[in-house]
């Protein structure tokens, strides 16, 4: 555990800077007071599961080095999420080409250091800052220890991921590159019922969606809902291993083991929400979520074979109709998929921003993010055009 100081630009009191080699080095009051109740994936319970299960740790390239920022009364008055990285793999904000080119150059990329979630491309808040805080001061004096981590010593960026806009606005202000990227969100617009948010599409999209549920009606697959309070040992063998199983298909080891999945059901047994899809008696595929104050989010899914129309029922409407059923407000269902738009999910933008030590490739980089921003933002209105919904001078016809 290492300290550095950190004052505030403000001119008030000093902060001093700890970096953590575990999230259980703080209590998990303090942390939580700070990462809030929002989403679970910041809350101590949830980044402790990764490293007690080990899929987070040195042997995995991902060192934790949580930052805690104290006032001058040792009070903990922010955090960061922060680890070294000593690879690009699972966090979906891709600088393989970046690593490449300072290869070529004969630099050295990684370790890096990285402010996210791992293995999860969900925004929100990165730069953690209690309630009763002087906010401003508190964001500013977490850059600044992160920034000073990063001379001292001597690694090559900073990436801070799927931030929320009031950080990736101090971010860009102290000098960070901000980085533009699209997902697919679903917004509740107060429906008060699955029809009824059928209803608002144009008339061939309301008739696919439709046949896509009768399909899996008709299969004879039927669905249950449980907290993950509330499967058994057993059951989790089963729906893990239609999880593993997604990853095997495409040439990959999984990111999470059992183990994890067991221990954040015991930590936070009301966040994390599964749709068990059944025919008959048996299990035959399960989609995951986690679940936010306003937010559902899709993570992870798996079936023990093919079934026509079952993943985009498993992991879409189901979770729709669930954000309806409770006045859920956003439906975030991972990244990227244009198979996403047609079933009500609509271009969203999101951000990251990048601290590049090196002059020179930090202008490379922020030349190539700006006309990146560009693609982003005139791919997204053209995908935009054809989401289902009714335009309002078109004819409502069931």
């Amino acid at each position: 555990m290492s300290r550095t100081a950190a004052r505030d630009p403000a001119g008030g009191a000093p902060y001093r800077a700890r970096f953590l080699e575990h999230v259980t080095d703080v209590a998990a009051s303090v942390w939580n007071r700070l990462a809030g109740d929002a989403q679970p994936f910041l809350r101590h319970e949830f980044l402790a599961a990764l490293e007690e299960t080990g899929c987070v740790g040195p042997a995995r390239g991902w060192v934790p080095r949580h930052l805690l920022l104290e006032d001058r009364t040792g009070r903990v008055v922010g955090a960061l999420p922060l680890y070294e990285k000593h690879h690009s793999r699972g966090e979906f904000v891709f600088d393989f080409a970046w690593a490449n080119a300072y290869d070529a150059h004969g630099l050295a990329y990684y370790p890096k250091l990285l402010t996210a979630v791992p293995f999860t491309p969900v925004h929100g808040a990165r730069l953690l800052c209690a309630p009763d805080a002087d906010a401003a001061g508190v964001r500013a004096a977490l850059i600044g220890a992160a920034r000073e981590l990063l001379r001292g010593e001597e690694r090559s960026t900073w990436h801070v991921l799927f931030a929320q806009d009031a950080d990736l606005e101090e971010l860009e202000h102290a000098g960070l590159v901000r980085r533009l990227d699209c997902q697919f969100h679903w917004f509740n617009r107060e429906y008060d019922s699955f029809e009824a948010f059928l209803a608002s599409f144009n008339a061939e999209k309301r008739k696919k969606a439709k046949r896509e549920r009768r399909r899996v009606a008709e299969a004879g697959i039927r669905f249950e809902t449980r907290l993950g309070g509330e499967i058994d040992t057993r059951l989790w063998g089963i729906l893990y291993g239609f999880y593993a199983d997604t990853f095997h298909r495409h040439g990959h080891e999984p990111y999470l083991d059992l183990g994890f999945f067991r221990t954040v059901a015991r930590a936070l047994p009301e966040s994390l929400l599964l749709k068990i899809a059944y025919r008959g008696a048996e299990p035959i595929a399960v989609a995951i979520f986690f679940v936010g104050t306003d937010a559902l989010y899709g993570r992870y899914w798996g079936a023990n074979d093919q079934y026509h129309s079952l993943h985009f029922e498993t992991c879409y409407y189901q979770g729709i109709e669930w954000c309806i059923e409770h006045s859920i407000g956003r439906f975030e269902p991972g990244t990227q998929g244009e198979h996403k738009v047609p079933r009500g999910f609509v271009p969203t933008l999101v951000g990251s921003a990048h601290a590049i030590a090196d002059p020179r490739f930090e202008r490379a980089i922020r030349d190539f993010a700006a006309r990146e921003a560009r693609a982003v933002r005139a791919y997204a209105a053209e995908v935009d055009a054809h989401a289902p919904y009714r335009r309002p001078d078109e004819e409502l016809r069931v």
